[in-house]
């Protein structure tokens, strides 16, 4: 398919660029929704309950939809290795 190096390595450095320093961990999904609305109360109530205190390890992932498959939107914390600490 024409173009999809291009896709993956722009992926890898978008994966590279949002992954916290230095930090051996994962990206855990919490929450994942259709509803734009539902997605920033979500935020919201994540920012204002303390939850996450450092924004870079939020991360919010939009997987564009087509007729059959509408747009999600899923939230994932980076959560870092309990070994690496």
């Amino acid at each position: 398919m024409p173009g999809q190096r291009r896709r993956k390595q722009r992926q890898q450095r978008h994966e590279e660029r949002h992954r916290p320093e230095n930090v051996p961990g994962r990206w855990e999904p919490l929450f994942e929704t259709q509803e734009q609305a539902e997605l920033k109360q979500f935020l919201r109530r994540l920012q204002d309950g303390g939850r996450v205190t450092d924004p870079a390890h939020i991360r919010i992932d939009t997987f564009c939809g087509r007729l059959t498959h509408p747009t999600t939107y899923r939230v994932s914390v980076y959560v870092p290795d309990a070994s690496g600490t």
